[in-house]
C-alpha cells in the first residue's frame, strides 16, 4: 500500500549493518531462513524437549510444507477462534505450515472467571498464562485430536528490539504460535491510551509488555510504533507467508451508539498489521503473499453463515479454550483456558459465521477480446496480478502490475469494445499522520482490447474523512452502458449506496447516496441481455435492487425484491433475454439458494433451493446453470445446479471462485491460480 515511512522514533533500533550485526549470529542459530520453525536438539527428533521454557540455546531448523504457508495475525487470543474459524481448522487439516500471531497478552482484567463465579483477586500474568493455554489445548485438539499434546516453548529475539514467544507443536512442528504479548485496551471502545490504539493514534510515544506468568520471555520491554511494525514484519520475514488472514481495519461504526462496531484492538491491530505488509512486500525473494479480512463483532447481529456440523465443531474448539470442563489437565496454576468465555462459548453469535470483507467478488476472471480468451485478476503482495490464457493454451503470469496498497479483492467488467476494466480499493496510510488513513476505490481499463492495462484512476471515496466512518467502504460494483461509461457502485460506512458515474470525457462525478439502508456486505451487479443494468445489495433480512427501466436510463431504486434473509454474500448473472439470476445461500444452512430477477417486475420471483443440501458458505461463483462454491470443508464443488459435487482432497482458496463458460477459477493459499475447465473437475 502506498506507504511513507517516517524518520526514526527516538529510542528505536537504527537500521545499520552494526544493527545487523548484532542479530545475524541469532539468525544463524535460530536458522531464519523462512518457512515454519521446529525445535531440535541435534537430531531430527523433538520427542524429548520439555513442554515449556525450551532454552534458547536449542538449534532450530525450518519445517516447509509444500509451497503453502498461512500466518493469521490477531490483536487477541480467542480473535482466530471466533472470526477466522473454520478456515483455521481447514488450514490445520491440510497439514501444511500455519502461524498464528498475537499482538497483545489479551490480559484484560486479570479475573479468570465467568461473571457468575466468585471474583478472584486480579492477576493480569496469570490470566494471559491461561489464554495462552486454552488456545494450545484448542490448536492441539483441532490438530492431532488431543488437547495435551505437547508444544515447544522458546523466547526469541524481535526485528524491533524486544522479545516474543514462539510456541511449536511437537506433533506437527509445521503449526507455531508467536507471542509479541504487548499491552492490551482493557476495553472495547474506551479512551484507553496505552493501547494500539493510542500508539498508532500517537498519544503515548511507547506501549509496554504484558508477559505471560509461564512464558520463557523473561524481560519486560516497550516498543515505539516504528518498532511495533518492525516487529510484525519480522514474523513475517521469518515466516513467509504466501497467505495472510487479519481482522478488518476499517470495521466502520455502530449507527445506534456513535461507536466503533468492533473492539479498538482488533481494528488498531489490523492497521499495524498493514503497515508491517506494506514494508514486507518491499523485500525482494519472498513468495507472493494475498491477504483475507475478517469481519469482527458485527458479523454476530447479521443472519448466521454456517451449518449446524460447522458451528459445532466451531464451539468444541471454544469450549476447550474457555476450559469449560474445569478440569486441571495442564497442571498450570494460572489455570489451562479462558474462564470469561466458558460463559458464552458462542460469544454473541460469532460462533455461527464466518465473514470476508471486500474478498466475495466472483467477476475476477474475464473474457477477452478473443475466442476463448481469458483474464484473471487478483492481489498479491498489495498489487494488481494479471493471469492470461489465450484460447486452449496453457495460462501465463501473474504479471504484476504497478502501485501498492491494493486491498483483497477485485471485481472485472468488460467494455462493449472487448477491453476489461478491473476495479478494486485502495488503502493510503502514512506512519507519521494516522489521520491521513484513507480507502479509496481505484480502476485499471486495458489501453485496446486484448493490450496492457493503463494506470490506476482513483475515483474517490463518498467517505469525508477516517474519523467519522473508520474508512469502511465495500468493495465496488460496476455496471456498463452501451457506450462503454462506467456507473460504479459501494456500500458506505453508513450503510447506505453511493454512486459515481463516467462521463463521456473521461471524468468522473461526485460520489452521491443512492438510497437504501442498514446494507451489508458488498454489492453486486450485472446487466441482462436486453441491456438493463442491475444492482443488488443485502440488508440483514433481505435483498434490495436498484434497476434501470430501460437500456441506458438511470438506475433507480431500491425496491424492496421480497427475498428472504440471505447470509449477505451475493453473485448475480445474466438469465435468459431480460432478467438476473441471484445466487445466495440460506442462513444456519449454507444450502445453495437462487431467485430470478426481472427489471419489469421489480420483484424476484419464488426462492428455489438446490437439491442435495450441499453445505458452505460464501459466494457462488455460475456461469449459466453451472456453479462453482466452497463446501463446509472449505474445499470447492462443482457441477450443474442440480447436481452438484465437492471436490476430493483439501485444496483450500481464499475469496470465492469466478466462473466462466469454459471453467471456473480458485486463488490457492500458495498464491497460485487454480484453473478447471467444466466436466473435467466434475468426474
Amino acid at each position: 500500500m502506498p506507504l511513507r515511512r517516517p524518520a526514526r522514533a527516538p529510542g528505536a533500533p537504527a537500521r545499520s549493518r552494526r544493527r545487523l550485526l548484532l542479530v545475524a549470529p541469532f539468525a544463524v542459530l535460530m536458522g531464519i531462513t523462512g518457512g515454519t520453525l521446529a525445535l531440535t536438539t541435534g537430531s531430527s527428533d523433538a520427542s524429548d524437549l520439555p513442554s515449556r521454557g525450551v532454552p534458547e540455546s536449542v538449534a532450530v531448523k525450518p519445517v516447509r510444507t509444500a509451497g503453502e504457508s498461512v500466518v493469521q495475525i490477531m490483536a487477541h487470543p480467542d480473535d482466530d477462534l471466533f472470526f477466522m474459524n473454520p478456515d483455521t481448522s481447514q488450514s490445520l487439516a491440510t497439514g501444511r505450515a500455519l502461524t498464528s500471531v498475537y499482538l497483545t497478552a489479551g490480559e484484560s482484567d486479570g479475573r479468570n472467571a465467568r461473571r457468575q463465579d466468585p471474583r478472584p483477586p486480579a492477576d493480569k500474568a496469570a490470566y494471559a498464562e491461561a489464554r495462552q493455554n486454552g488456545i494450545r489445548a484448542a490448536y492441539a485438539e483441532m490438530a492431532t485430536g488431543n488437547r495435551t499434546s505437547p508444544w515447544d516453548r522458546t523466547s526469541i529475539a524481535t526485528a524491533g528490539g524486544g522479545r516474543a514467544e514462539l510456541d511449536t507443536l511437537r506433533a506437527r512442528p509445521q503449526i507455531s504460535l508467536v507471542w509479541l504479548q504487548l499491552r492490551e485496551a482493557g476495553s472495547i471502545t474506551g479512551d484507553r491510551p496505552h493501547s494500539l490504539h493510542g500508539l498508532w493514534d500517537g498519544r503515548v510515544e511507547r506501549l509496554e509488555s504484558q508477559l505471560a506468568a509461564g512464558s520463557p520471555v523473561g524481560e519486560d520491554f516497550s516498543y515505539s510504533k516504528t518498532q511495533v511494525i518492525e516487529t510484525i514484519t519480522g514474523v513475517l520475514r521469518r515466516f513467509e507467508p504466501t497467505f495472510v488472514r487479519m481482522m478488518d481495519p476499517t470495521p466502520g461504526i455502530n449507527e445506534r451508539t456513535g461507536e466503533l462496531s468492533d473492539h479498538q484492538d482488533h481494528m488498531y491491530g489490523a492497521r499495524f498489521a498493514q503497515a508491517a505488509l506494506a514494508r514486507y512486500a518491499d523485500e525482494p525473494g519472498r513468495p507472493h503473499f494475498a491477504v483475507q479480512n475478517y469481519l469482527g463483532y458485527s458479523t454476530g447481529s447479521l443472519p448466521h453463515s454456517l451449518d449446524p456440523a460447522s458451528v459445532e465443531a466451531k464451539l468444541r474448539a471454544l469450549r476447550t479454550y474457555a476450559w469449560t470442563d474445569h478440569t486441571d489437565y495442564c497442571e498450570d496454576p494460572a489455570g489451562c483456558g479462558d474462564r470469561k468465555v466458558a460463559a458464552r462459548p458462542a460469544g454473541h453469535g460469532w460462533a455461527h459465521s464466518v465473514r470476508y470483507t471486500r474478498s466475495d467478488s466472483t467477476s475476477w476472471v474475464q473474457r477477452g477480446a478473443r475466442p476463448g480468451e481469458l483474464y484473471a485478476f487478483a492481489v498479491l503482495d498489495g498489487r494488481l496480478a494479471v493471469w492470461h490464457k489465450a484460447g486452449k493454451r496453457a495460462w501465463t503470469g501473474p504479471v504484476m502490475r504497478p502501485g501498492g496498497g491494493m486491498d483483497g479483492g477485485v471485481t472485472s467488467v468488460r467494455l462493449p469494445d472487448g477491453r476489461i476494466a478491473v476495479l478494486g480499493t485502495r488503502t493510503e496510510l502514512d506512519e507519521d499522520a494516522p489521520e491521513a488513513y484513507r480507502r479509496e476505490v481505484v480502476t485499471a481499463v486495458q489501453t485496446v482490447p486484448g493490450g496492457g492495462f493503463g494506470p490506476w484512476r482513483s475515483l474517490g471515496t463518498p467517505e469525508r474523512d477516517d474519523a467519522t466512518g473508520t474508512s469502511d467502504i465495500s468493495a465496488p460494483a460496476a455496471l456498463v452502458d452501451r457506450a462503454g461509461l462506467l456507473t460504479v457502485y459501494v456500500r458506505d460506512a453508513g450503510h447506505g449506496l453511493a454512486v459515481t458515474s463516467q462521463r463521456p470525457d473521461g471524468t468522473w462525478t461526485a460520489w452521491a447516496p443512492a438510497g437504501g439502508a442498514d446494507l451489508r456486505g458488498n454489492p453486486v451487479a450485472a446487466t441482462d441481455a436486453a441491456g438493463r443494468g442491475h444492482v443488488f445489495a443485502a440488508t440483514a433480512r433481505t435483498v434490495l435492487a436498484w434497476t434501470q427501466a430501460v437500456p441506458g436510463g438511470p438506475v433507480t431504486g431500491p425496491v424492496r425484491t421480497g427475498l428472504p434473509p440471505t447470509t449477505v454474500a451475493l453473485s448475480a448473472v445474466p438469465d435468459g433475454t431480460d432478467g438476473v439470476r441471484l445466487w445466495f445461500r440460506k442462513p444456519d444452512s449454507g444450502a445453495v439458494r437462487t431467485a430470478l430477477f426481472t427489471g419489469g417486475s421489480g420483484v424476484a420471483s419464488p426462492v428455489r433451493e438446490l437439491p442435495g443440501g450441499l453445505a458452505g458458505y460464501g459466494a457462488v461463483g455460475a456461469a449459466g446453470d453451472r456453479l462453482a462454491l466452497r463446501t463446509a470443508t472449505g474445499a470447492v464443488a462443482t457441477g450443474p445446479a442440480g447436481a452438484l459435487r465437492a471436490g476430493g482432497g483439501r485444496t483450500l482458496f481464499g475469496g470465492a471462485p469466478a466462473a466462466t463458460p469454459y471453467g471456473f477459477a480458485t486463488l490457492g493459499l500458495d498464491g497460485g491460480l487454480r484453473w478447471d475447465e467444466w466436466g473435467r473437475s466434475e468426474r
